[in-house]
């Protein structure tokens, strides 16, 4: 779809500049000048709708809400386990670096 209107700002374009009547000119101007706006947005449009996601994939609240439970779960399973080795007494006893 994007390549037609690239193919009629073409077009009006071309009509454009072989006419001789100067309102002519003007609207085949203004209507390339559109024309090839549209084919730019509608190559873009095609361009993110491409890359957008599946939206059955969107995550809803409540499945949220258990990832979020489950990664607190392990951030503080980490530090339980990191807080539970204890230090020796020379490494207590000596003064930091």
């Amino acid at each position: 779809m994007p390549w037609i209107y690239l193919l009629l700002a073409l077009g009006a374009l071309l009509v454009a500049f072989k006419t001789a009547s100067m309102a002519l000119m003007a609207f085949a101007l203004v209507a390339g000048l559109g024309l090839m706006l549209a084919w730019m947005m509608s190559l873009l449009a095609q361009r993110v709708d491409s890359r957008t996601g599946n939206v059955a994939m969107i995550v809803d609240p409540v499945e949220l809400r258990r990832l979020r439970e489950q990664a607190e779960a392990r951030r503080a399973a980490d530090v339980g386990a990191s807080s539970s080795v204890a230090e020796t007494p020379d490494q207590a006893s000596r003064p930091p670096a």
